[in-house]
């Protein structure tokens, strides 16, 4: 079978799909995967054919003015004015994007596996095969269980389902154009809901798959049984790889350590971050391991309690770790969970509000601190609670295996090829 994975975005966008690839490829069958050349890196080892993308949003989504005024809090007026006035920008790299995928798709498939966000359905509709959406993040499909999660308050649950609709018309406040796009680009005669990446053309329900663990959700769910919620998809070796020898070096000097690092989620002055980490660090009375990732944290100063990283193998780092400080996207979260130790959210955009919100719920972690609150007094207060609180870390040994044994990577290889069959 010949299956085309389609994504974009960042790392938590790109590590998922790159291990449901490398799994289908495993599994015998002809896999291409699309992904941003920037992240390149991201697909290997792999044996399915790449194609790199042009990188058309980096330059957006790190626009110092943007950081610097989300860092304050990505509600705030400054914040939304910079998203207003760069929607023209936004939308016209994101046409280019989805250019891009409808030219991968001239090479033909069997079955189209692709970033929700994105319209890789509608290529499948020109290719007269099935598509199946990845929702990265539970904001796609309308639950009463929770409100929808970019929200800034909780509604009732007989309200819940109609808040998703905010969703909606943020992602094609985005799109632009998309009939111009399905007729010129795709050659699609107008179909009426052509938008809804949920529905197929003959306006039955797709087969969507979340690729993060049910056991973080709230218990009373009633999503519909076309979504499949697999657990976190990775493909880890049986053998984690090595740690540098600076980090065995710094782990063998004293007690474990604390894990620091927000992904590609720092605000516009890494440097002011670098201090706040470390003032917080030395209030705790903790030793650190720093890991700068895309946000850039820049070290305060070099010392021997602190060791900072541009990049490290986290599936490896986290279980040597006391505690874990991070963004809460989606790979991060998902090995975090995974290596029982106790965290830290300091979230940036809402799906890192959710997912820390869960995480706190779950008992694994301590209560979340926004990244526009980020402090070094409250900071330091949540890492010590975190290496401290024997509850928490009881609940994160207890939470760990659940979310290991649900395999989701290979569990959501064998939904798509039962879509691409049925």
């Amino acid at each position: 079978m010949k299956i085309l994975v389609l994504t974009y975005g960042t790392r938590g966008d790109v590590e998922p799909f790159a291990a449901l690839a490398r799994t289908l490829d495993e599994s015998g069958h002809e896999v291409l995967l699309g992904a941003p050349m920037a992240l390149a890196s991201l697909t290997l080892p792999a044996r399915p054919r790449v194609i790199s993308f042009a990188d058309r949003t980096t330059q957006l989504t790190l626009d110092p003015r943007l950081r610097e005024a989300g860092a304050t809090g990505v509600r705030n007026l400054r914040y939304r004015g910079l998203q207003w006035r760069n929607r023209p920008h936004v939308q016209r790299a994101m046409h280019e994007i989805y250019d891009d995928m409808a030219d991968a798709g001239r090479e033909g498939a069997d079955v189209i596996v692709h970033h929700a966000f994105y319209p890789a359905h509608e290529i499948a509709e020109r290719l007269g095969i099935p598509a199946v959406p990845v929702c990265p993040h539970p904001t796609w499909i309308p639950t009463r269980s929770f409100t929808y999660p970019a929200l800034p308050f909780q509604l009732p649950p007989s309200l819940n389902r109609l808040s998703y609709r905010a969703f909606e018309v943020r992602r094609r406040s985005y799109q632009g154009d998309m009939d111009a796009w399905r007729s010129h680009t795709l050659g699609l005669p107008p179909r009426r809901k052509h938008h809804d990446v949920l529905r197929t053309p003959d306006g039955t329900p797709a087969t969507v798959i979340h690729p993060f663990s049910r056991h973080i959700l709230p218990s009373r769910l009633d999503y519909p049984d076309w979504v499949h919620t697999t657990g976190f998809w990775f493909d880890l070796p049986a053998d984690p790889a090595p740690l540098p020898e600076e980090v065995e070096d710094f782990l063998a000097r004293g007690e474990p350590p604390v894990y620091i690092g927000f992904g590609s989620s720092v605000g516009g002055d890494p440097r002011r971050t670098g201090r706040i980490v470390t003032e917080a660090v030395r209030r705790a009375g903790v030793r650190a391991v720093v890991v700068a990732g895309w946000g850039g944290i820049e070290p305060d100063e070099n010392a021997d309690d602190i060791l900072f990283l541009r990049e490290a193998p986290l599936e490896s780092l986290f279980p040597r770790m006391a505690a874990i400080v991070h963004h809460c996207g989606i790979g991060t979260f998902g090995l975090a969970l995974m290596s029982g130790r106790p965290q830290v959210g300091c979230p940036y955009l809402p799906d890192h509000r959710f997912f820390a919100r869960r995480a706190h719920a779950a008992g694994v972690a301590v209560a979340p601190i926004p990244q526009h609150r980020l402090a070094p007094k409250p900071l330091a207060q949540a890492i010590t609670q975190a290496v401290s609180d024997p509850a928490i870390a009881a609940r994160a040994r207890e939470l760990a295996p659940v979310v290991r044994a649900e395999d989701g990577v290979r569990a959501a290889a064998e939904i798509v090829l039962a879509a691409a069959t049925t």
